[in-house]
């Protein structure tokens, strides 16, 4: 019965099929395998491609991934539950303090073109916003949110 099965050449391709390529286009590019060019290039076939053996030969020149046990626990899993489970509780927080930080230089840009406009020191209002929005930060890292699992 395996004469009656479609070739690869012909079989369509899932979104499962696509988001495997593109995990595996991913790795190649963390090791070093492609450029980011080459990575963006065979990236965007890949979410094109319509038959799996499109999806194979973009892969073909790259080695195999190793099975699951072999790999380390920092490197990337499967999509989805295995990467959430590697993934630190507190990487979203340090995100947030990134947020922070941008809101921060916007602000006190803000701040600084107003105080130069009107020739005088305007009293530095971003103190407000910035506290406010740090002490939510650091309350959610010392009571996180144990519901969902996340330091929010």
């Amino acid at each position: 019965m395996d004469d009656e099965r479609v070739p690869e050449s012909r079989m369509r391709a899932s979104d499962a099929d696509r988001d495997a390529c593109a995990e595996r286009l991913a790795t190649a590019l963390q090791e070093g395998r492609l450029d980011l060019a080459e990575y963006e290039r065979r990236l965007d076939e890949a979410m094109s491609a319509v038959v799996i053996g499109q999806l194979r030969t973009l892969t073909a020149d790259l080695p195999e991934p190793p099975p699951p046990a072999e790999r380390d626990v920092g490197e990337p899993a499967a999509v989805g539950a295995g990467r959430a489970a590697l993934v630190s509780p507190w990487k979203d927080w340090v995100d947030e303090w990134r947020w922070w930080l941008g809101g921060a230089v916007i602000m006190t840009a803000i701040w600084g073109v107003t105080s130069i406009m009107g020739g005088d020191l305007v009293p530095y209002w971003p103190l407000v916003p910035l506290g406010i929005w740090a002490a939510i930060l650091v309350a959610a890292a010392i009571w996180p949110d144990e519901s969902s699992g996340s330091r929010r």
